[in-house]
């Protein structure tokens, strides 16, 4: 297990998750996907997460993938593991194996089918946090979930112990900046970004780093426009900025739908060499000639196959 910096700080990508079929991971593309990420100077993986189609993925396919993914990385970073679930019991089963493979966290999300108050969100986080055996970290996506982290609950899950950082999917920078603030009680709190098209402003004004979709295709990118906004280089940060938006109006528009992204970054990973692909239902792969675009998409861009 690696240990967790506090803050963690720098790229840590949403790792999508190599398939062949519904219920059989893509060994061999799951090895070189981790290596390609590790080689770019990650920070962190996060697996099972919205990327990596976590929630659409059945129990015994995830415990194996965090089986692989840890034994494969073997502490060289730390890894993070998203243990959303409807079932508080099935996020506590799924974090117990997460600490057995070696894992360094875990990420939650509220829960996503019964409608719950921002009370009852708070009272979920002192019940199941505590009960993680690995530090955990709130996932705010409330474009998923339908619930978010509101900041009077995020100010309180701040004093439980277990709670160590939080990544932010909603897009809200007036939201991210208030918590910027409010973290400034606990020293150590991670604070990550996860639309990458705001995570030079996210870092620039006082944010950890990016857990950032992009990143799974050329990670160096995405750690150099950390590292300029973590030393105030403005002029660099711009300039790779650009880059990143460039990626996001041109692989992820390929697609139709809002699973656009996903396919995309899957598409490319297949482009380049990577792994499979193959999407599990609901969501489905790029058709051929979309997955032509994605190709050619790449090749305007730069984006070479990572080396074997």
């Amino acid at each position: 297990m690696a240990t967790l910096p506090q803050p963690l700080r720098g790229i840590v990508p949403p790792m999508p998750t190599p398939l062949v079929d519904r219920d059989t991971l893509d060994l061999a593309g799951l090895e070189r996907l981790v290596e390609h990420l590790l080689a770019g100077g990650v920070r962190g993986v996060f697996i099972l997460g919205t990327t990596g189609e976590g929630p659409s993925l059945s129990y015994r396919l995830r415990a194996e993938l965090i089986d692989r993914v840890c034994r494969q990385v073997a502490g060289r970073v730390p890894v993070l593991v998203g243990v959303t679930d409807t079932s508080a019991a099935e996020s506590l089963c799924l974090a117990g194996q997460a600490a057995d493979a070696g894992a360094s966290a875990v990420v939650l999300a509220p829960p996503y089918y019964f409608p719950i108050s921002q009370p009852e969100l708070l009272d979920y986080l002192r019940r199941v946090a505590p009960a993680m055996p690995l530090p955990v970290f709130l996932y705010n996506i409330p474009s998923h979930t339908k619930t978010a982290f509101g900041l009077t609950v995020v100010g309180r899950a701040l004093a439980i112990d277990n709670i160590v950082g939080m990544k932010d999917s909603s897009g809200d920078m007036p939201y991210f900046h208030q918590l910027h603030r409010l973290r400034q009680g606990r020293p150590g709190w991670t604070l990550l970004i996860g639309p990458e098209e705001l995570l030079a402003e996210a870092v620039l004004l006082g944010g950890d780093g990016g857990v950032c979709g992009g990143a799974n295709l050329c990670p160096q990118l995405y750690v150099a426009l950390c590292d300029a906004a973590a030393r105030r280089d403005v002029d660099r940060a711009a300039e790779l900025h650009q880059r990143v938006l460039e990626i996001g109006r041109s692989i992820y528009t390929v697609g139709r739908h809002p699973s656009a992204v996903i396919q995309g970054i899957k598409a490319a990973l297949a482009s380049m060499g990577v792994c499979n692909d193959y999407l599990v239902e609901p969501l489905r792969r790029l058709g051929p000639a979309q997955r032509e675009k994605v190709r050619q998409h790449l090749e305007r861009l730069g984006i070479a196959r990572p080396p074997p």
